[in-house]
């Protein structure tokens, strides 16, 4: 291919290119070799029939660390990669995406770090990801660009290939204007999305939030949910994404990992309630409070190790980084902690995980778990939520979920919802939530399994792009919750 014919495309090209900060493959070891898998997660699940059989491309970066070469091709997906140097890493990465965007764009629940140093490597690395897209997509291309490392990404893009239609999804919260005006580089962050066609969030809050700094920081005008700027209509609307109900529901229910779900539950004694967290190790996720609550709740004597256990899951994240390591010293302190008081010879109050889980694993804790909890701080969206639903197969459990996570806009109705900045609050859901009626629970249950089915990731996937593809400026994307 020669330069013109990178400038436009190319004779040939990918008809779809999906954007993010990782590739959709993880380096794994398989008897002794290392090989290429895909990763799991809805974002695979949804994107993948799209992409497969020569159809897409998916643009990113591998992984710290990987020595083995990334496949051109993988589970009939194109791939290219993105490399990032130790500086990009630690600059990029570790600073202006997940020290300076990550804490601002999630409340502030921790203060957000402004290095410019760290604002120069996230221009040169999002000018870099444009243009691998640039020289990847075919003329008049669909773009589906994901997430907070890639907001420069369309406005770069679009100066570059103006004939592509650009889309872009953001996975977390987008910050009221009051925490985002912080932003030394708020001007360029905008603009940047401003470049999209389509600019989407996960709940309408979020999406009213964008417009509202939009036509605060750079004179935007429009709507909500139509914005115009710099001569170009761009549309914003709410697209709450799901897990893959169809998968997780075939997991859910084989007999052996139904098996495995009352084995757990003999290997914890055989309590009358198993309570479950699950989360990424991440301050937002408020899994301190809900220790703290059930801590209480073991003291006060409602919760007894002969009737109750928690069993709570801490996904490894961002272990380099020395703030998510004080995370989990704190988390481990307050475990052995409670442990300490509260447990006795055999039975522990709280099983304590720090590892990643494999997907029957996990869903057999579901399966075996009474009660799970939900309790972030802040969340875009938090998928545990719905996958937990997704799995319940019998129409049992209950869900105690924090009303500052997406899903809680669509689960409101039938989780019970709590504040997790109130322990009295937090304790009360508790409560609810094991001593809750079975019928109540399973028409509960019932409600959000309904809902979850509905409107699953693959429909998700196929709402935005069709959005992204329509003619009109009207779009009406958040589905009813009823």
């Amino acid at each position: 291919m020669d330069s013109s014919d990178a400038a436009s495309g190319g004779p040939a090209g990918a008809p779809l290119v999906v954007v993010a900060n990782r590739l959709p493959v993880r380096c794994v070891e398989h008897d002794g070799e290392m090989r290429w898998d895909l990763s799991p997660g809805g974002l695979v699940s949804a994107l993948t029939p799209a992409l497969a059989g020569g159809a897409g491309m998916w643009i990113g970066w591998p992984g710290d660390g990987v020595d083995l070469a990334v496949p051109a091709e993988h589970a009939g997906i194109e791939l290219r990669a993105v490399p990032l140097d130790d500086a990009e890493f630690e600059q990029f990465y570790l600073g202006f995406s997940n020290a300076t965007l990550w804490p601002l764009y999630h409340d502030a629940i921790r203060a957000p770090t402004f290095h410019r140093e760290w604002w120069y490597a996230y221009m040169s690395v999002n000018d870099r990801y444009a243009r691998a897209v640039a020289e990847a997509a075919a003329p008049g291309a669909t773009v589906w660009v994901h997430d907070y490392q890639l907001q420069l990404v369309p406005k770069i893009l679009r100066a570059m290939r103006p004939d592509l239609r650009i889309g872009f999804f953001l996975h977390i919260p987008f910050p009221p204007q009051e925490l985002f005006l912080q932003l030394p580089w708020r001007r360029p962050i905008i603009e940047g999305l401003l470049g999209a066609d389509l600019v989407g969030f996960q709940v309408q809050g979020a999406a009213s939030n964008f417009s509202r700094v939009a036509r605060r920081v750079v004179g935007a005008s429009g709507t909500d949910a139509v914005l115009d700027f710099d001569g170009r209509r761009v549309r914003v609307g709410a697209f709450p994404i799901s897990v893959d109900t169809t998968a997780l529901i075939k997991r859910a229910s084989d007999p052996a990992v139904q098996g495995r779900a009352r084995q757990i539950r003999e290997e914890l004694g055989s309590p009358d309630v198993v309570m479950l967290g699950v989360d990424r190790l991440d301050y937002t996720k408020g899994i301190d409070r809900r220790l703290i609550a059930v801590g209480e709740l073991f003291a006060e004597g409602f919760l007894s190790t002969s009737r109750a256990v928690l069993v709570q899951i801490g996904v490894p994240s961002r272990e380099e980084d020395p703030h998510y390591r004080r995370e989990r010293e704190h988390l481990e302190q307050l475990v052995g902690e409670i442990n300490g008081e509260h447990s006795s010879v055999g039975r522990s109050a709280i099983h304590y995980l720090y590892q990643s889980v494999e997907v029957d694993e996990l869903v057999a804790l579901y399966l075996a778990a009474d009660v799970m909890l939900v309790t972030p701080l802040r969340d875009g969206m938090n998928l545990v939520a719905k996958e937990y639903v997704a799995c319940r197969v019998d129409a049992t459990g209950a869900l105690v979920l924090s009303e500052f996570a997406g899903a809680a806009r669509e689960l409101r109705d039938a989780a019970i919802l709590v504040n997790p900045h109130d322990l009295d609050g937090l304790k009360q859901a508790i409560r609810h939530a094991v001593d809750l009626d079975p019928n109540e629970g399973t028409a509960r249950m019932r409600r959000m399994r309904r809902i979850v089915r509905r409107h699953d990731v693959q429909a998700w996937a196929r709402t935005f792009l069709a959005a992204l593809h329509a003619d009109s400026s009207h779009i009406s994307t958040t589905p009813d919750p009823g």
